[in-house]
């Protein structure tokens, strides 16, 4: 399937995602929080509607963090998953790890996705045919060896004690903010692996499975199944990503 169509769109949403975020200067922003304890900026909103206006057509659904979410996405082969700013902390903080998140998704599968993280001057693209970081091509790390290996933790997670476990494992334990963010730097080969045993949403998660998976990685939920997106429920166990060598010596480790 030719996807060049979809792609170029994400591209220019990106473009213009960026462009609006100019008005926001990250670490001096207010924010609000939401019902369940999630802080939100006008920054998120704002970018809602840009990446919307740019990607969304008729025939096709939509799932975003910050949209009232339709059930009638349910009836639709192929919908957009999107997470306008994933990272919403850090970007308030003005820690440079945060992103936009787009995937692609066509009868439950992510086809196309794009992540940029504007504060680090990086994009990651990708289509099943392969994935570019700043235009170049690249793939998952090939590391075999957990001893040493660099795993991408939550932030948050890291504060409330929930790596602890891990800290004798051997591997090199790297704080990170945004979930799409830790997922599109293991695609791109920057670290080995990421995971987390924290449920996370589709808008999380979609777009940087894709672009794990196409740069010969695999990715599993917490469950160990592979994720049919576009789901009632968009809330999923957790997830691990990386080569399917530190895969099998992670999932002894943590299971």
């Amino acid at each position: 399937m030719d996807y060049t169509d979809v792609l170029t769109r994400i591209e220019t949403a990106l473009a213009a995602g960026t462009e609006a975020l100019e008005a926001f200067t990250p670490g001096k922003i207010q924010s609000t929080l939401k019902d369940g304890g999630d802080p939100v900026t006008e920054a998120d909103k704002v970018l809602d509607e840009v990446l919307k206006k740019f990607l969304l057509r008729d025939d096709e659904g939509w799932l975003s963090e910050e949209t009232v979410d339709e059930p009638s996405r349910l009836q639709k082969d192929r919908i957009w998953i999107v997470d306008p700013i994933d990272g919403t902390r850090e970007f308030i903080e003005g820690v440079p790890q945060w992103c936009m998140s787009i995937a692609y998704v066509v009868n439950g599968r992510p086809e196309v996705a794009g992540i940029c993280n504007p504060a680090a001057g990086q994009t990651f693209l990708g289509t099943r045919s392969g994935v570019t970081f700043n235009g170049d091509p690249v793939t998952v790390s090939d590391r075999t060896d957990l001893a040493g290996a660099t795993v991408l933790a939550s932030r948050s997670e890291i504060k409330r004690g929930e790596w602890q476990p891990f800290e004798n494992s051997g591997m090199d334990i790297v704080p990170m903010g945004s979930v799409a963010y830790k997922m599109a730097c293991v695609a791109a080969g920057l670290y080995d692996m990421t995971f987390t045993l924290v449920p996370k949403n589709e808008w999380d998660v979609a777009a940087g499975w894709l672009l794990v998976e196409a740069a010969g990685g695999k990715v599993l939920d917490k469950n160990q199944t592979i994720r049919q997106f576009n789901q009632p429920d968009p809330l999923l166990p957790g997830l691990y990503a990386m080569n399917s060598t530190l895969l099998d010596a992670v999932l002894r480790v943590t299971g």
